[in-house]
């Protein structure tokens, strides 16, 4: 981890010409400079990142001008004015709410709002549709360590801060790849450990991800099984006298009830969690001795049956020992969303009241009505995510609103979940992508801003505050989701309650609700920005909460540390074992972990649209141990099929997997790849107390796709997803795309019918058939040049697309190779084809290759002779991985 890449300076063009404003990728919070011409860099100033960006960041300026954006209202797929949609969207909910009640209308929100757009959304459902049901896709990625934080401390509340992962003497990640999913605080922590190389990093991970790479150890569990490793060490420590004896008397209650249920699990640790037992002891020992500990978790915790019993076993750790809300010590949830966090404050999920505010405390559902000025006010929690679409497919829901998310592809029982949509009697999606596949089934489409447009706040993990601000104009008639909610309700009767003049309106009467009732009480508390003018909401730099009226105006860095808990003293909580660790692969199935890669964000729709982006994983792939993979080749097609659903997807041999797992990522949609999308494997199994989905402990059979035919195309236009029975389609350069095929029907006929697809006048097609062999062929050629190419064959290896790519982008000039080249898909002379790891600078893996047979012996040197790595530095831990797995070939003898 030594010789990371500093932070760029960002110095032209010259700050004065630039925005300040936010990433809209992951909850890390990144502030970036941002100018209409594109130019995206850190914000050298910014608490989250100090300048830094990940792949994704650095690519922001390439996303801008997209196309695909919605430019108008759209009513029963034909253009509308704003009038005319808003008055449909009115009659719909008022013509629901007259026949069938308040809760027979939804919502269902995002973490891609931002704050003010949250708060107009959820003051919209609960104080004047008068329905709780209106829950957010943050549902499905945090909302298990809201229900553990409430359960232990009183209130939803991170006690730590950033700083802390780098001040530790022990960082502990749980269930999180932060090397791909947040990359800004793995080179945070990166460079700490380089600097301070005492300081010991330990992953616990079914897979061997990334994040491995450089970490003192590696626990690779059994899928689940995080409450027996917790539980197990929360008894080690009680029994080597590690509690704060004096904190946990002052400050905690319910110690023995979760001891008892540790105690039952210790003796069997090992064979739950399926971990080497002198690396759990290792382990324990560790974090046993080691009183700056952070532990950091995230979607392998939160995605589970048991989600809120596994981090509350990891916090009842941190209560035992009092490492809370000191520096380098806490438990340490992290976001998904970008403003997950803000969704949360607002109470933008269907069991939360805004302002941290709870139905269950006395008085404070009175308080919320009063301060909204509501009709009516919403009694209760109601339906989460998974309840929603139930209700939905049910009938029971009528009029359903879907803002800024794409649930026809993030749900589990992703079929079920579409169905739900088509069958809708009054669907709206608000979004900034015309086609998604929720949109599709809307009967009302309304154009919302998007990242460059937007104006508002977000919150990020560690409580910071941000603006993000607009520096660009709207694209063609889009609007804030704020202005559209508002609009609404005032067709509907309630717009003095609406009638915001922008966003630093919403944002102060979000902060004024904060403080009522509040004198300390609850640890959310930012009325003392209530009061913030026009002016000063414009040049707001980031702030992290409490910011309370009264007392002082420092944030809190820290919280616990000496107490201070919503619910007067802490909760230990018991987590006994239920079972969700059992072992996968005895009857023939995996377990399906679900993630993210590196650089891609949910459903593509931004990153997609990047060919660097695409150059990393260009294709849907699932990895499985080659132990598991059934005889199956790597590279090959493969399906996995559980009860709800299955998915196609391209098989990777993965020594780092888990036996009895594999993992697929969650970002194929049916725009780009139909057969994998792979939460239709996903069934709807929640966690009882949360109710996020298990996203992650899906079972799945795996067999080999067996196509009569394998393929793919490359054109300078997208040609869709439906081409063949198997598809997947993305950028494969600027102004190409690439089309992988697979089909049943003969190689002949499949050849003959996706030629005449790719015409173009004044092209002919060079070709190359041997149908005995099942060999087919073709470059399209303009005016000698070609601009698409067809290879179809038995079996699925086929050439590297990216030198046939290079050659039909429009901007190619140059010598064109021989057709005998072209038609082989590889220069006669030239090195091979390999793939891109370095998406910032664009080197392949076979540079870095050469690099380390030239004498390059760290990562460092690495990027002295490639530059490979001194981009983002998201790359570096898989350049370390090659780098070693090269000079262990070296040192083998021939």
């Amino acid at each position: 981890m030594d010789g990371l890449p500093r932070p760029p300076a960002a110095t032209t063009p010259p700050l004065r010409d630039l925005t300040r404003t936010t990433c809209p990728y992951c909850g890390v919070g990144c502030g970036v400079l941002a100018g209409p011409d594109g130019t995206v860099v850190g914000d050298p100033d910014h608490p989250a990142n100090f300048g830094r960006l990940c792949s994704k960041g650095t690519a922001l300026g390439e996303t801008i001008a997209l196309p695909g954006r919605p430019l108008h209202p759209e009513v029963r797929g034909k253009r509308a004015s704003w009038d005319a949609a808003l008055d449909a969207v009115a009659e719909g909910f008022r013509r629901t709410l007259n026949e069938s009640g308040p809760d027979s209308v939804g919502l269902y929100v995002s973490g891609q709002l931002l704050t003010e757009d949250y708060y107009a959304a959820n003051k919209f459902a609960k104080g004047f549709l008068g329905t709780a049901n209106i829950d957010s896709n943050s549902r499905l990625c945090m909302s298990s360590a809201v229900a553990a934080h409430q359960r232990a401390f009183g209130e939803d509340v991170v006690p730590g801060v950033y700083e802390d992962l780098e001040t530790a003497d022990l960082l502990v990640l749980v269930g999180s790849n932060l090397a791909w999913c947040h990359p800004v605080l793995f080179q945070r922590v990166a460079v700490a450990k380089a600097v301070r190389p005492s300081m010991r990093v330990v992953v616990v991970d079914p897979r061997r991800t990334a994040t491995c790479e450089g970490a003192d150890l590696h626990l690779p569990l059994r899928p689940g099984s995080d409450v027996a490793l917790f539980g197990a060490l929360l008894a080690h420590l009680h029994a080597e006298g590690r509690a704060d004896r004096a904190w946990v008397s002052e400050h905690t209650r319910g110690l023995e009830a979760a001891l008892e249920a540790a105690h039952a699990i210790a003796p069997h640790a090992a064979e739950l969690t399926g971990v080497d037992p002198a690396d759990l002891a290792t382990f324990f020992r560790w974090f046993a001795a080691t009183r700056r500990t952070v532990t950091l978790w995230s979607q392998g915790v939160n995605q589970s049956e048991a989600a809120t019993d596994k981090a509350n076993a990891i916090l009842n750790c941190h209560l035992l020992t009092g490492r809370i809300g000191k520096p380098g010590a806490g438990p340490f949830s992290v976001t998904g969303q970008p403003n997950a966090m803000g969704g949360r404050e607002v109470g933008a999920l269907a069991t939360m009241l805004a302002g941290h505010l709870d139905w269950e405390r006395p008085g404070e559902t009175e308080l919320v009505r009063g301060h909204w000025r509501a009709s009516t006010i919403a009694a209760g929690p109601g339906l989460k995510a998974v309840e929603l679409f139930r209700a939905l497919s049910a009938g029971r829901i009528g009029a359903f609103w879907v803002m800024a998310t794409n649930p026809a592809v993030s749900m589990p029982d992703g079929s079920s979940v579409r169905d739900a949509l088509r069958r809708a009697p009054f669907l709206v999606v608000s979004d900034c992508m015309a086609k998604t596949d929720t949109a599709e089934f809307a009967h009302v489409r309304l154009p919302a801003v998007g990242w460059a447009e937007k104006d508002g706040t977000v919150t990020n993990s560690e409580r910071v505050i941000t603006r993000q601000r607009a520096f660009l104009p709207p694209s063609g008639e889009a609007r804030p989701d704020w202005w559209i909610v508002a609009q609404v309700a005032a067709r509907l009767g309630w717009g003095d309650a609406f009638a915001w003049s922008g966003p630093a309106a919403i944002f102060r009467e979000h902060a004024a609700l904060t403080g009522l009732g509040n004198d300390g009480r609850r640890a959310f508390d930012i009325s003392g920005l209530a009061g913030t003018t026009d002016a000063e909401y414009a040049a707001m730099p980031p702030a992290r909460w409490p910011r309370p009226a009264k007392g002082s105006t420092v944030a809190a860095e820290r919280f616990f540390a000496a107490g201070g808990f919503t619910a007067a003293r802490a909760r230990f909580v018991p987590t006994p074992w239920r079972g969700e660790g059992a072992a996968a692969g005895g009857d023939g199935t995996l377990t399906l972990l679900t993630g993210r890669l590196r650089d891609q964000w949910h459903t593509m729709t931004r990153t997609g649209g990047v060919p660097r982006l695409m150059a990393h994983a260009p294709e849907p792939v699932l990895a499985v141990h080659p132990e598991d993979t059934r005889g199956i080749a790597d590279g090959a097609l493969a399906r996995i099929a559980g009860p709800h659903g299955g998915a196609v997807l391209r098989l990777r041999h993965d020594t780092g997997q888990r036996r009895g797992t594999a993992f697929a990522p969650m970002h194929w949609t049916a725009q780009n790849a139909p057969t994998a999308r792979v939460n239709t494997t996903v069934p709807p199994a929640v966690d009882p107390i949360s109710g996020q989905p298990a996203l992650k402990s899906a079972r799945v059979a795996l067999s080999a796709y067996e196509p009569e035919w394998h393929g793919f195309l490359l054109a300078r236009r997208d040609l869709g997803p439906t081409l063949a029975p198997y598809c997947a389609t993305g950028l494969a350069g600027h102004g190409v795309w690439r089309h992988e095929l697979a089909g049943t029907e003969e190689p002949e006929q499949a050849f003959a019918r996706l030629i005449a697809s790719v015409g173009a006048p004044g092209a002919a097609w060079a070709r190359l058939e041997d149908p005995a062999s099942g060999l087919h062929r073709g470059v399209l050629l303009e005016a000698g040049r070609p601009i698409a190419a067809l290879f179809l064959g038995p079996h699925h290896r086929l050439p590297p697309r990216d030198w046939l790519a290079a050659l039909i982008t429009p901007e190619a000039d140059g010598a064109v190779p021989p057709i005998v080249a072209l038609l082989a898909g590889r220069a006669a002379d030239g090195p091979s084809p390999s793939p891109t790891l370095c998406v910032c600078n664009g080197v392949t893996q076979a540079r870095i290759r050469t690099a380390v047979e030239a004498g390059a012996r760290d990562v460092a040197a690495v990027g002295e002779r490639t530059r490979a790595g001194t981009g983002c530095g998201s790359c570096r831990p898989e350049i370390a991985a090659l780098l070693a797995a090269a000079i262990e070939q070296e040192a083998v003898p021939a």
